[in-house]
């Protein structure tokens, strides 16, 4: 065994750094984290003591029984261990916990931290070895045992009072706040247009166009303004020339990256920062987990080598970036690659594309500014009485005179083109478009800009980003949309060789691909910690909480005074929530009558999800009707129209060739029609007129399908079947699989009994309560 033991985090890390260290070095990996917070403890005491300055029992996870023996094993042959674990809170946690459970002593164990995985800055970090930082492990364990008690003490208050309520978390929460309150700004926003006149001329062949000075607010000044262009000329007023320069951003943090790749690459958080996992750990970029804008002189003098070598002098241009976060958590460097001068940095497309967007955004930052010139053309309007026009028509471009950093990054196409003309010059019109032009409603958020506003806000850290975006989306509180938008009309004038003319076309509007949704379960949850338990969604408390972690960190507060403060108001809210009524939690609220019956029609949350309800459950005799909410609808938005449309269903489309009636109804996996007992998916006909042809059709289709499942049946309703995972047998109560080496058309009945007799019997798990 060799006389040094370096543990670090993952294999794929590992194999790269031993490479670096030679024969006297063994490097282990702890497969990431080792313990967690138990679940429940032996002695029957709670596994955060809230009562002993929060003394927390943790447990070895299950799959790493055999990694710890593996590393006891070579702890005990091994004449120095060196920790290498990343160099953010969490990698000093484990650190903490692999002493913990291996008999080290953390006063005397060397630590060792790097940014990168090259073998200088191995060979330099083990020249300079310290020992764990107890004050980064006491900031991971208060980010670690505020985020259980609000699990475990919030969500089973979720549990019982929100309908279809899953849990609720101390960070995942104000980001569902977030994108609540954006979708009730895009339900309130009250929708108005303006008509954006747009003019083409030509000049010696040339043409080009110009926006007027003003927008109208109504259809008859805009007709106005086309009807007095019929004795019209056009003339360049005056030509403005300005210089101008753009500047390169600074060079990737985490968040910066994420925002970024998803909107140059359409990639999740999630994605991302997998791939930049893998390229730290090949030793390709620096650690990607970082608050930092900084490059380290080596870096920028690497880089600008590079860029002189390869683009010439003047495209170098040395800087330093400064981190503005004041509660910056780490303290290296940026993410950059290693070696600059290297174009390919992975085998997986994915990860190379994120390669490559590190590797020009870190060369763009040590590049000149591209210069640009802005050109705008001013065109008078005359009229035949000799009169100039109040208003005129303005044409911008923008030329690029040298391209500088975007000769790698961001590459900008020219707003326009414009023809060399002069002051005076006379013009001709070729046609004058007036398009009504709706005002847009707030953007809902995409990965990128959920990411850029929790940032903004000092909510989470570049550790925590990702994560709290799969959550929100894992809970069900948040979903990727997927519609194009729908169709709007709108008017569009025009004027052309002296007529006007006058159309509609149609434009998409409301598109929700690849943006981020709050669901119905979203909006509930949100609403019931808004009115209970503001503090969990407030954003300045949950900065400050942040900020209070960066303190532990720094030493600057005690770990167990700041859960104390938390926890005591948190507790109070938690045993104050016995009295909050579920029914006042769903949201019902009457939106009409019934006009046939009279009966009230609600609207409110059931166990999965929003729905409507006729009549209010007062009369025992009768009980009330229930339709799903129909599609694009919400409970704040659903009107009785649509509502009164939703109760037409089940609908009966028809009978079959053998007088079954097909009836069509939505249920909770989508449309379908009922024949019999026999549902079958009608995705994407609408119930409500879906016809009897198509119906049939469906129908058809579901029944060879259905047939093709059938291998062969017996008596006593014995069957053989074709299934999801394979050929089994069925008796209707009781199932057993069919071996992959037997042809099941040859079962016989005798067979298919013996193989029933011989499966195992189901096994009858107790119901999951929640208390």
């Amino acid at each position: 065994m060799a006389k040094n033991l370096v543990i670090v985090e993952s294999p794929a890390k590992a194999k790269t750094i031993e490479k670096y260290l030679g024969k006297d070095f063994k490097v282990l990996s702890s497969v990431g984290h080792i313990r967690s917070i138990a679940k429940k403890t032996k002695d029957g005491t709670p596994p955060i003591d809230t009562k002993n300055n929060f003394a927390t029992t943790y447990e070895v996870d299950t799959e790493k029984k055999k990694v710890i023996a593996e590393l006891k094993s070579a702890v005990k042959t091994a004449e120095t261990v060196w920790l290498a674990t990343d160099e953010d809170r969490e990698g000093e946690a484990i650190a903490w916990h692999l002493c913990e459970v291996l008999g080290l002593d953390t006063a005397k164990t060397k630590r060792i931290v790097f940014h990168e995985i090259t073998k200088s800055a191995i060979e330099e970090a083990i020249k300079s070895p310290r020992t764990v930082d107890m004050h980064l492990v006491h900031a991971q364990q208060a980010r670690q045992i505020l985020d259980r008690i609000v699990g475990f003490e919030l969500s089973p208050v979720v549990w019982k009072k929100v309908p279809g309520g899953k849990s609720a978390g101390r960070v995942q929460s104000p980001a569902v706040r977030l994108l609540v309150e954006r979708e009730r700004e895009i339900n309130a926003f009250e929708s108005s247009y303006q008509f954006k006149v747009i003019a083409e001329f030509t000049r010696s062949d040339e043409t080009f166009t110009a926006e007027l000075s003003e927008r109208f607010s109504t259809e008859r000044d805009a007709q106005a303004f086309l009807d007095k262009l019929n004795d019209a000329s056009f003339m360049v007023q005056s030509i403005t020339k300005s210089p101008g320069t753009r500047n390169p951003a600074a060079p990737f943090t985490t968040s910066t990256l994420q925002q970024d790749a998803n909107s140059k690459l359409g990639y999740g958080s999630r994605a991302t920062m997998s791939a930049a996992q893998k390229l730290y750990q090949a030793g390709k970029i620096t650690y990607m987990r970082t608050d930092s804008v900084s490059l380290s002189k080596q870096a920028m003098a690497s880089a600008a080598s590079y860029i002189t070598k390869e683009y010439g002098e003047s495209y170098s241009q040395v800087r330093a970036f400064k981190t503005k976060s004041a509660n910056a958590q780490e303290a290296h460097e940026a993410i950059r690659p290693t070696d600059i001068s290297a174009e390919f940095g992975a085998s997986e497309a994915g990860d190379q594309k994120i390669y490559e967007l590190i590797r020009r955004r870190t060369l763009a930052s040590q590049m000149a500014p591209a210069k640009l010139e802005k050109t705008v053309i001013s065109v008078k309007i005359e009229h035949a009485s000799g009169q100039t026009d109040e208003l005129s028509f303005e044409a911008k471009g923008e030329v690029l005179v040298f391209d500088g950093f975007m000769r790698v990054y961001g590459r900008s196409k020219d707003d326009a083109i414009l023809p060399n003309v002069e002051e005076g010059s006379v013009l001709d019109i070729t046609q004058v478009t007036a398009r009504q032009l709706f005002a847009r409603p707030p953007a809902r958020y995409t990965e990128g800009s959920l990411v850029k506003k929790l940032e903004e806000l000092g909510i989470g850290r570049p550790s925590t980003y990702a994560t709290i975006i799969g959550t929100i989306q894992a809970r069900g509180y948040a979903e990727r949309g997927d519609g194009e938008g729908e169709p709007r009309d709108l008017i569009e004038l025009t004027y052309k060789n002296g007529q006007t003319g006058r159309q509609i076309v149609q434009e998409k509007t409301g598109a929700d691909k690849g943006k981020l949704v709050p669901t119905p379960s979203g909006l509930l949850i949100s609403d019931f910690l808004t009115d209970y338990f503001d503090k969990i969604v407030d954003y300045g408390f949950t900065a400050s909480v942040e900020k209070h972690f960066d303190e532990i960190a720094a030493n600057q507060m005690d770990r167990n005074s700041m859960l104390s403060d938390f926890y005591g108001p948190f507790r109070e809210l938690i045993e104050k929530s016995g009295d909050i009524e579920r029914s006042s939690v769903s949201q019902a609220r009457e939106i009409g009558k019934d006009p046939k019956s009279g009966k009230p029609i609600l609207t409110r949350f059931g166990k999965f999800g929003p729905l409507l309800q006729l009549g209010d459950g007062g009369d025992k005799e009768e009980k009330p009707t229930f339709a799903p909410m129909p599609k694009g609808a919400s409970v704040e938005t659903v009107t009785l129209e649509q509502a009164l449309k939703a109760f037409e269903l089940p609908r009966l489309v028809g009978q079959t060739e053998d007088g079954q009636d097909i009836r069509a109804n939505i249920g909770r996996f989508g449309p379908y029609i009922l024949i019999g007992k026999l549902f079958v998916s009608i995705k994407p006909h609408d119930p409500h007129d879906i016809s009897l042809e198509t119906a049939l059709e469906l129908y058809t289709t579901k029944l060879q399908t259905e047939a093709e499942k059938n291998i062969a049946e017996f008596d006593d309703g014995v069957k053989v079947l074709k299934g999801r995972w394979g050929p089994y047998v069925t008796d209707g109560t009781k199932n057993a699989r069919i071996a992959k080496n037997i042809d099941p058309t040859t079962i016989t009945q005798e067979k298919a009994l013996k193989l029933l007799a011989d499966a195992p019997a189901k096994s009858k798990k107790p119901r999951r309560t929640r208390r």
